[in-house]
């Protein structure tokens, strides 16, 4: 028996009309933006960046109001992070028209936008995710429909309007930026599944981007982080913990590539110790984690949304365990990864889990372990001067972004490393993502490409005239690689030539045939054509210095045609009928 369709309510309905709305809408302002020269496309994402920033602190605020997660500090260098840094980085990209030409290839790259984006934003970075994707969307000339998570509606929809109001301004189509308010899941089902839209930027939960992946659209979807902090024996110590801890703590933990694990050596695993205890950190006993665990971590091993974005303080009160008022991150020594161990899960909070390896090795395998249990593909650091094991780490270890002696916060993201400014980073297929990318402008462009003739195309149907002469020559063939010696070729040439009718006299008169005359003496006409040519006939013929008559019809091997061509030994046989 068939189960009954899901009930719709009046709100999904009435969120899915939306969505369908606005995805038209979008269709009809991006036909108009496909047509907009760089420069105009240029001073649009200028203003909206000029508008954006200013805002910064406000848009901050509204979001840690709204949805309770974070630190208002954090969020305002995170917005500014996009409408400055990201900004800077696509500022000078070429999106409009020819892209790039290769000389050499003479090959020609011609930009074009993808079309309408459905962009779902998350309520752990609202306000900086959302002012990210509309600029990407429209540096790219696509324009773009905002799904906003529930939790974060009002603080995405004033992004949104601040942006949009910057954007028409500067000449942009109305209906170039959209934003869905009645936002449901079906909703949100129905914007990505939208025929008018052509391209899905996905960043939520697991269920979130795997419905994203089934739309049907190209996707760009991200998974969880899980990141491990691996603190080789040769770190600097003291700056490996700041970054751990600086990381944990940015924003609360929400972001997806914050630490969420430390790794340490056992030769220095005391010194970390103290160093993190010095940093703010407390280490757990097994019944503060025990207590942390049941408060922090579902029945479906995810985090409690009721503590994400918490402080460790906060945390630790609601778990009913006591610690210092400074505490800055909590800390739990484990013995496993899975299960078995529910705070070895990505916690999206000031709470990291702890392990002790003998060397690199070991330190190699559990991060491994970790990266697998819900962080395939996304991100980890490793704080050492051994950049042999640093190597090693890059060659080994599932994730995308390895990022050296660096927070893995700020470091994925391209704060404080050379990466791509992003705030979506692909996870690749270790991470079930159609790319490894931190997200950019080019990933929502197709490349046409003008590709010339650079090397002329065979014709096997094609054939010389009689009296025409002979297809002109190919590129001589390189040289075959010695592997016999003169005297064995010799004789094999000489037998084979005996085969033939030929024979040597003695007197200097080798290749002569049985009847006494050199092959170039015997009269063309009295050759019969032949039906059949092989590159050894070739051969012989040069080796005799004499034309090989071939009919019209005959069979030549590609070698034999390459050889004789090259040395002009063939005579095509008029056609008799």
């Amino acid at each position: 028996m068939a189960e009954p369709a899901p009930v719709q309510t009046d709100r999904d309905l009435s969120s899915i009309a939306e969505a369908r709305v606005l995805a038209r809408r979008a269709k009809q302002a991006w036909l108009e933006l496909a047509e907009l020269s760089q420069e105009k496309i240029d001073a649009i994402v200028d203003a909206m960046a000029a508008a954006a920033t200013p805002q910064a602190e406000a848009f901050a605020r509204l979001a840690v109001e709204e949805t309770g997660y974070g630190v208002v500090a954090d969020k305002v260098q995170k917005n500014l992070f996009s409408s400055q840094k990201v900004y800077d980085f696509i500022k000078p990209m070429k999106t409009v028209g020819v892209v790039a030409r290769y000389e050499d290839r003479r090959v020609i790259e011609i930009a074009e936008p993808f079309g309408v984006v459905a962009a779902v934003i998350p309520s752990t970075n609202p306000t900086s995710t959302a002012i990210y994707k509309i600029l990407i969307s429209l540096k790219a000339r696509c324009s773009v429909v905002l799904s906003p998570h529930p939790a974060a509606v009002r603080c995405i929809t004033r992004v949104a309007e601040v942006m949009s109001e910057a954007a028409s301004r500067a000449g942009a189509p109305q209906g170039a930026i959209n934003w869905m308010t009645t936002v449901t899941i079906e909703g949100t089902q129905e914007l990505m599944k939208h025929r008018d839209v052509a391209v899905i930027l996905a960043t939520g939960g697991m269920g979130l981007v795997r419905a994203a992946y089934s739309a049907g659209k190209p996707a760009y979807g991200v998974g969880p982080g899980n990141a491990p902090a691996y603190i080789e024996r040769t770190a600097n110590v003291k700056k490996a913990v700041r970054d751990v801890v600086t990381g944990k703590t940015f924003d609360n933990g929400v972001l997806c590539s914050s630490e969420n694990s430390v790794v340490v050596d056992e030769v220095i695993a005391d010194e970390v110790k103290r160093e993190f205890v010095a940093q703010g950190a407390y280490f757990m006993n097994k019944a503060e984690m025990d207590a942390v665990a049941r408060g922090l971590v579902t029945p479906q091993r995810l985090p409690n949304p009721a503590l994400v974005g918490k402080p460790a303080t906060y945390i630790a009160d609601k778990c009913g365990i006591s610690v210092p008022a400074e505490t800055r991150v909590l800390i739990a020594p484990l013995e496993g990864v899975g299960r078995d161990y529910p705070l070895s899960i990505e916690k999206l909070c000031p709470v990291l889990s702890y392990y002790v390896v003998k060397d690199w090795r070991e330190g190699c395998e559990r991060c491994k372990q970790i990266l697998r249990y819900g962080g395939m593909g996304h991100t980890m650091s490793i704080h050492s001067q051994n950049d042999q094991v640093i190597l090693e780490f890059g060659l080994k270890k599932p994730a995308f972004r390895i990022v050296v002696n660096t927070p893995t916060t700020h470091g994925s993201i391209g704060l404080t490393t050379g990466l791509d400014p992003a705030m979506t980073l692909g996870c690749g297929g270790y991470g079930g993502n159609i790319t490894s990318d931190n997200i950019s402008p080019r990933h929502l462009l197709n490349i046409k490409r003008l590709a010339y003739e650079i090397a002329p195309a065979a014709n096997r149907f094609e054939r010389a005239a009689p009296g025409a002469g002979i297809i002109p020559a190919a590129p001589p063939r390189p040289p075959s690689p010695a592997g016999i010696s003169a005297d064995v070729l010799s004789r094999r040439i000489e037998d084979f030539l005996g085969s033939r009718g030929y024979k040597d006299t003695g007197q200097g008169d080798s290749g002569r045939r049985a009847d006494g005359r050199r092959p170039s003496e015997s009269s063309q006409p009295d050759q019969k054509a032949l039906d059949f040519v092989c590159e050894e006939d070739v051969r012989v013929a040069i080796q005799a210095g004499r034309k090989l008559v071939v009919s019209e019809r005959a069979i030549v091997t590609p070698a034999a045609r390459e050889l004789g061509e090259h040395h002009r030994v063939f005579t095509v046989a008029p056609w008799r009928g």
